[in-house]
């Protein structure tokens, strides 16, 4: 009996390559398949028509359309800025206390202001107004304030800066009054002032600066004593170490260093002789960190993030 040789009609023809019973047919691809190959080609060189496409020695091909990210961001910032302008105008010409009594300038003021707060503030007070722990950097976050947290000394400590200083004692205290004055920082802080503290931190000139309550005094900068909010650390030896060597003491060169940089020296030129009620004299360059409006936009944006006074 002579076999069967005839193919079935049925079966799809291969390549004649068979590998584990997997046979590599030779039937085409659906048809919606060929025909989006073909129109992603179509759209691959319309793009190349109208985009930048090839790059060239020292530039690329610029496209029917001349479109470019730089261009494109310039005419979305436009629009941005157009949408700002109108708000822009009007804090111009407002005080900061106006812009904190009024809500919608207040929610702009705050809102615009966090990019400003990041490129300018952000490297030593942290983000959200929260810097290190222990960085030395005093946290806005809180109510805690050096200087007073209304809103024109607000205005005040970011257009002049601060510059406050603490004496250094380290040639002025024997050490066992410097133990008892590192002692006295920690029960006060805690609620456990003795009245023999008391009277070393009296007798030893410490009330001149920190007040009598020890809560410090805005117009010197000094720290609030009395409380566990620590500008460089509350441990005794960095305590012990605060009081030998001070703060921004030029006499001390173990001193810590703690300034804060003015961001426009002519509106504190202008903020000082309105408070003296005279002409302001300003002599020095004409170009600032931060513009007025930035300012007072960045004092309200300070005030809310902490609580203000």
């Amino acid at each position: 009996m002579m076999a069967d040789n005839k193919k079935n009609p049925n079966e799809v023809p291969d390549t004649g390559h068979e590998w584990d019973g997997i046979r590599e047919l030779e039937n085409p691809p659906p048809r919606w398949w060929t025909n989006a190959l073909y129109l992603s080609g179509l759209l691959v060189l319309v793009y190349f028509i109208l985009y930048p496409s090839l790059p060239l020695i020292n530039d690329s091909t610029k496209g029917l359309l001349g479109w470019t990210q730089i261009k494109e961001y310039k005419e979305d910032l436009a629009k941005v800025q157009d949408v700002r302008a109108p708000y822009e105008e009007k804090l111009a010409s407002m005080t900061a206390e106006e812009i904190l009594a009024d809500t919608e300038m207040r929610n702009y003021a705050v809102g615009s202001s966090k990019v400003l707060f990041g490129d300018n503030c952000a490297a030593c007070h942290g983000t959200g107004g929260v810097p290190a722990k222990n960085s030395g950097y005093p946290i806005l976050a809180d109510d805690d304030w050096l200087y007073g947290g209304d809103i024109n000394t607000i205005v005040t400590s970011l257009a002049a800066g601060r510059h406050g200083m603490m004496m250094a004692h380290e040639k002025t205290l024997k050490p066992e009054e410097v133990d008892g004055l590192v002692k006295f920082v920690e029960n006060l802080s805690n609620g456990k002032a003795t009245e023999a503290g008391w009277k070393l931190f009296n007798e030893k000139g410490c009330v001149g600066c920190h007040g009598a309550d020890a809560k410090g005094i805005h117009e010197l900068g000094s720290a609030n004593l009395t409380d566990k909010i620590w500008r460089f650390s509350g441990e005794p030896e960095e305590v012990r170490y605060t009081i030998l060597h001070g703060v921004n003491d030029p006499s001390d060169p173990l001193t810590r260093v703690a300034i804060m940089p003015a961001w426009n020296e002519k509106l504190a030129v202008k903020l000082e002789a309105e408070k003296w009620d005279e002409e302001p004299e300003y002599e020095g360059d004409e170009t600032q960190r931060l513009s007025v409006t930035e300012i007072k936009k960045l004092a309200v944006y300070v005030h809310q993030l902490g609580g203000g006074q």
